[in-house]
């Protein structure tokens, strides 16, 4: 095609070289700096676009879609504080491991620092958030820089997606003309065949960047002496963090049979739920390791570590509390050991590790009394957790796992907000055999975004999303309820209003009450019918346990986003968490002994 002036010439030369990389999905936030590239993506046809009002909103939004995808998506701003907006996301996806493609429109170096509207300093704007940043010289029209357009927009690809993921910043400067008008002097046939050309190329015709992402072997000649040493190591645990790969659920199982260990499986590690072998999945040790005797005469000698941080303070105290033991983390790249344990680190894709680790060791190993003595507390804390939370008729924040977890269809995913909402979906969410996949933002674990993310999730994922998030985290994030209705997603949004920060009933600070409420508590008095009569969502704010099955069965058998509000008390809340886990703890002492 011909392109009408150099801005046009450039940015066409990128947006077809991310195209044929691979890249099929770019948010696009209004503004007219960013003219040149929001309308180059608005002609492909390859790449679809999603138009967002809010920067803030787009950046999470971009963020739940490749999350969701495992796949880069790109987002497209104007200059000035439009692409501070875009912070936050950014921060989230480099410890996440997302990749994202972050393309900021600004003005051009001579307009820099003298005064100009809409100009602020731009280059390197991520800091060490973003994996590889690049100030971009403005266009011109020579075919030297129509080649050097594609070489970056393969590698911001290749970057992005190459492990770990993480976002990646391209500062691209704009002069006028900012509209697809020819200029005298850019001529457009020397930049059409210039930008006609593959940048990089393999024998098999794939775009180079293809090439350099995808799953991480391990070192062969370690997994040998390991599991050599594993063989003859009976107090073993398995501790599966946050990961999202389809193939791990199934391979860690496997690999847990045969060592005979039981698995504590973080529910965002997608092991809690699904058709795999969970026979070893221990989903009640956020309570059970609670009690400090039981946790000490469960100390093991080796543990083995896959994916991030687990969200458990509980287990996270056991861990640390088991500092004889042998501490082996498995990641794709990276060092996640806050707790500086680790004796040994194996880099590599888990799944595979975990498989290659199953192959050596052979056969399934026989039934041990430790493993047992797991199994039996397992049981007795999931019958007492079941029918603590089943006696309770008033709404008890942790329940409203148990009964979402009951209504999800098959293929569905839950998104959990930060603070309580994640911690309650570790301790409620049992080990089911029906496939839902649970999702949330604990790269750096904040409050904010999480509406957009969730929804830029559902956008990707074919089965129905449930987002159970705190009113904090609603209210922060409000303005992400516009993608529903301009994308026509499908998700059902929970509200669990308690007025205020429901953590830090949790904390010490909570002793404080001079000070508590007016600097933790943060009461605000809102009730959210009005946000969603705004965005012409469904709503109903419930006051029973019948009602919220009803609102929930309705809201996911219909089209559309719909906001179900779930009323709480901060206090009355903390207090039913501490009596059900007492409660439970009491049946979990009768288990047998080591």
């Amino acid at each position: 095609m011909g392109y009408e002036n150099r801005n046009y010439a450039f940015a066409g030369a990128l947006v077809d070289e991310l195209a044929r990389c691979g890249l099929r999905h770019i948010c696009i936030c209004p503004g007219s700096r960013s003219s040149p590239l929001a309308i180059s993506f608005a002609r492909e046809p390859r790449v679809k676009t999603w138009v967002h009002l809010d920067e803030r909103s787009a950046g999470f939004f971009a963020l739940g879609l490749a999350r969701a995808l495992d796949e880069p998506v790109a987002m497209v701003c104007s200059s000035g504080t439009a692409a501070a907006n875009f912070l936050p996301a950014a921060v989230e996806a480099r410890f996440a491991e997302v990749p994202l493609i972050i393309l900021t429109a600004d003005r051009p170096p001579e307009l820099r620092e003298w005064g100009a509207n809409q100009t602020i300093y731009q280059a390197g704007l991520y800091g060490p958030h973003a994996k590889w940043s690049v100030d971009v010289p403005p266009p011109e029209p020579t075919p030297d820089l129509m080649r050097y357009a594609r070489a970056l927009a393969c590698r911001a690809y290749a970057t992005a997606r190459a492990q770990p993921a993480g976002p990646v910043h391209l500062n691209i400067p704009f002069r006028e003309p900012l509209v697809p008008t020819p200029v005298p002097g850019d001529t457009p046939g020397a930049l059409d065949a210039a930008a006609g050309e593959a940048w990089w190329g393999r024998a098999d015709g794939r775009p180079f960047a293809q090439a350099s992402g995808g799953e991480l072997t391990p070192d062969q000649g370690a997994l040998e002496r390991l599991a050599a040493d594993l063989r003859h190591q009976e107090r073993g645990v398995i501790v599966c963090g946050p990961q999202s790969t389809a193939a791990f659920p199934a391979q860690v199982a496997r690999l847990a049979a045969c060592l005979g260990y039981p698995i504590l499986a973080d529910p965002l590690s997608q092991v809690r739920a699904g058709g795999h072998d969970r026979s070893l999945v221990i989903s009640t040790y956020d309570t059970l390791l609670k009690d400090p005797d039981l946790a000490a005469r469960l100390a093991p000698d080796v543990v083995l570590r896959c994916g991030d941080t687990p969200a458990s303070k509980a287990l996270t105290l056991f861990l640390e509390g088991a500092a004889r033991a042998r501490h082996i983390l498995v990641q794709r790249a990276g060092w996640s050991d806050p707790s500086h344990q680790a004796s040994d680190v194996v880099h590599g894709e888990p799944s595979l590790v975990c498989q290659g680790l199953a192959r050596r060791l052979g056969d399934k190993a026989t039934s041990s009394s430790w493993t047992a003595d797991w199994l039996d507390r397992e049981k007795a804390v999931r019958r007492a957790l079941d029918a603590g939370v089943g006696e309770m008729q008033e709404l008890f924040e942790g329940r409203v796992f148990t009964e979402v977890a009951a209504l999800m269809p098959e293929g569905g995913a839950i998104f959990a907000g930060n603070s309580m909402p994640v911690r309650d979906l570790d301790t409620f969410f049992p080990c089911i055999e029906k496939t839902i996949r649970c999702l949330a933002n604990r790269g750096a674990s904040g409050i904010d975004g999480v509406v957009s993310t969730a929804l830029g999730a559902s956008a990707a994922l074919p089965g129905r999303l449930v987002l159970v998030l705190g009113d904090l985290s609603f209210y922060h994030d409000m303005n992400g309820l516009l993608a529903a209705r301009r994308h026509r997603l499908n998700a059902t949004i929970i509200v669990v209003n308690n007025n205020g920060g429901g953590i830090f009933s949790f904390l010490p600070q909570a002793a404080h009450q001079d000070v508590f409420e007016e600097y933790f508590g943060t009461p605000h008095g809102l009730e959210f019918r009005a946000a969603a009569a705004l965005y012409n969502l469904p709503y109903a704010k419930v006051s029973s346990w019948p009602e919220f099955r009803t609102a929930l069965a309705r809201s996911l058998s219909a089209q559309g986003v719909s906001l179900i509000e779930v009323p709480g008390d901060r206090a009355r809340n903390v207090e039913l968490h501490r009596q059900l886990t007492a409660s439970v703890l009491q049946a979990a002492r009768g288990g047998r002994a080591v």
